[in-house]
């Protein structure tokens, strides 16, 4: 019984990795993409991470063809969405266009439409914590990324931003069909299958896009970051994604999508220099508040079950 209540409370602790690694990927692919062409680099990193997942999948015998052939369409869609049009496309295409900046105040939109979608299509929840908690946080995320009400002014949509966009809307439909797909397939099955699938799309494109050419060419940086993107933003992060939609549901989950942007600012102070500035400290406190806010009702009634 304490074995089941630790299980289900660690997943609140385990998915604060999961925005630690993808605010890592921010800075990463950005300097990829300047070697190398998107889809090259998509197909570098979820072939990788797709192979490990799949070594897997088969060591702890969770293979399944009937579950495959059942949840084909759902698990195609999952990886179109979440794979190869955000991940691949997206995400980025959307880089080489548009700053850092941009790309995370639009993406630190997700828990508001994941939340949205799943009241509506999904029958989850909503109540006066949950919307407090998505407020906080989506608010902490603003004070971080415009850095004050001045720099609201500054910002411009260009075809970077859009893609962004379009990657935010796939993102969302990722988001709500995994949480149908996983109430009878296993989030490490889910996963392999869909960067299976999504790395065979993006070798198609690949290679109409020609720069295959220059990954012979690529330094040791690019393919350290390829190496941290396929086994820690790919794998691993995936795997605590898909498994907490399963645990606590898309609602919650999503609510951690706002820690993205605030570890991108912490990881390029670390790693490149930068300043850390007083906007994003206290928006840094305003996002895990709200994050904490949004989640710790259910982690009381796990406590108490």
């Amino acid at each position: 019984m304490e074995t089941s209540k630790y299980q289900s409370t660690s997943i609140y602790f385990l998915l604060l990795l999961v925005p630690l690694f993808w605010g890592g990927a921010f800075g990463a692919s950005k300097h990829v993409v300047t070697e190398i062409p998107p889809m090259t680099a998509g197909t570098l990193r979820f072939g990788s991470a797709a192979i490990i997942l799949l070594l897997l999948v088969i060591y702890r015998s969770e293979w399944s063809t009937e579950k495959l052939k059942r949840h084909w369409f759902g698990l195609t869609c999952m990886a179109l969405t979440g794979i190869f049009l955000y991940n691949g496309l997206f995400f980025l295409v959307g880089l080489k266009y548009t700053s850092e900046v941009n790309g995370a105040l639009i993406m630190a939109t997700t828990p508001a439409f994941l939340t949205m979608g799943a009241v509506l299509f999904l029958n989850e929840k909503f109540n006066r914590r949950l919307g407090l908690g998505l407020f906080l946080s989506l608010s902490g995320v603003l004070i971080v990324i415009f850095k004050g009400i001045d720099t609201i002014s500054s910002l411009s949509f260009n075809k970077g931003d859009l893609l962004f966009v379009g990657g935010l809307i796939c993102w969302v439909i990722h988001g709500l069909i995994g949480k149908v797909v996983m109430r009878d397939v296993s989030s490490t099955f889910t996963t392999c299958i869909t960067m299976l699938i999504g790395t065979i799309l993006l070798a198609v494109f690949s290679i109409i896009e020609g720069g295959w050419i220059y990954v012979t060419t690529m330094s040791a940086q690019s393919w350290i970051e390829i190496s941290y993107m396929s086994i820690f933003a790919s794998v691993v992060a995936f795997l605590l994604w898909n498994e907490g939609i399963r645990r606590i549901g898309t609602s919650k989950s999503s609510i951690y999508m706002n820690l993205v942007p605030i570890n991108a600012a912490w990881i390029s102070v670390v790693l490149y220099g930068s300043t850390l500035t007083v906007h994003q400290v206290i928006g840094m406190f305003i996002v895990i508040l709200g994050v904490y806010i949004a989640t710790s009702n259910e982690r009381h009634i796990i406590k108490n079950s």
